[in-house]
């Protein structure tokens, strides 16, 4: 029985079953010899890989992973990873989310990995999204990761408050700012959102030192629910 980097307890117990069924029907609907695929980040993004290393023809995969996190989950599946000059031609990619709204607009970015989830997303061919129940919401709860420049902390700042944003620079436990697999800081934000996330999303990416925006308004083909039943809810190209 193949052991993952992390098992799936640090899925919430109640939905650790449905995490495992879904992932054998994504692996069985979207996964075909000889892909390029796309590995975001989250705990049923990890459950989908694990199933991966049950594919009969996993040799022929190429796989690129967003974070160090998903990356040694891949190798322990025994996939292949390729670099980054294979995203252009990413056939699928599986991810999660943190919160997915009404429109099935996203907040992405709690794992720090939103740059590079945005840059496998904005190419893929395919994206599945597969979360718990609980972060499908009518509206966004959650503050944005906005990925800044460390040039550019104090203008971003001001520039977020001017949005009538309130940012906190996300830190580590020992009290250290948190520093994202590309250098940068994360400053995660609460907004009042616009009823136009798609807009909102431009208007943060246009502020100059702001690399990238954890709203993610490319909807996905297929968005898979899992509940605590065991069981799971599939959402085709909304």
């Amino acid at each position: 029985m193949y052991a993952g980097v992390q098992e799936t307890n640090w899925i919430p117990r109640s939905f650790q079953q449905a995490a495992r069924n879904l992932a054998k029907e994504v692996v069985e609907r979207f996964v075909k010899p000889n892909q390029i695929i796309g590995l975001g980040s989250g705990p049923m993004a990890a459950a989908i890989v694990r199933e991966m290393a049950n594919f009969d023809s996993k040799e022929t995969l190429e796989c690129i992973p967003t974070s160090f996190q998903i990356k040694l989950e891949a190798q322990c599946s025994g996939l292949k990873l390729v670099d980054e000059d294979k995203v252009p031609e990413i056939d699928v990619v599986f991810d999660g989310a943190d919160q997915v709204d009404a429109k099935f607009n996203m907040i992405k970015g709690g794992g720090g990995a939103l740059l590079r989830e945005k840059i496998v997303h904005s190419s893929a061919k395919q994206i599945v999204i597969a979360a718990e129940s609980s972060k499908f919401l009518p509206t966004f709860s959650w503050p944005v990761p906005i990925e800044i420049h460390s040039f550019a902390i104090h203008i971003v700042r001001k520039k977020l408050e001017d949005m009538d944003g309130t940012p906190k620079m996300r830190m580590l436990k020992e009290g250290y700012p948190y520093v994202t697999e590309n250098g940068n800081f994360i400053l995660d934000t609460l907004f009042d959102f616009s009823s136009d996330i798609r807009q909102q999303e431009v208007e943060l990416k246009n502020i100059a030192g702001v690399v990238e925006v954890g709203l993610f308004t490319k909807h996905a083909n297929a968005y898979y629910k899992a509940k605590e039943d065991g069981t799971f809810e599939t959402i085709e190209n909304p």
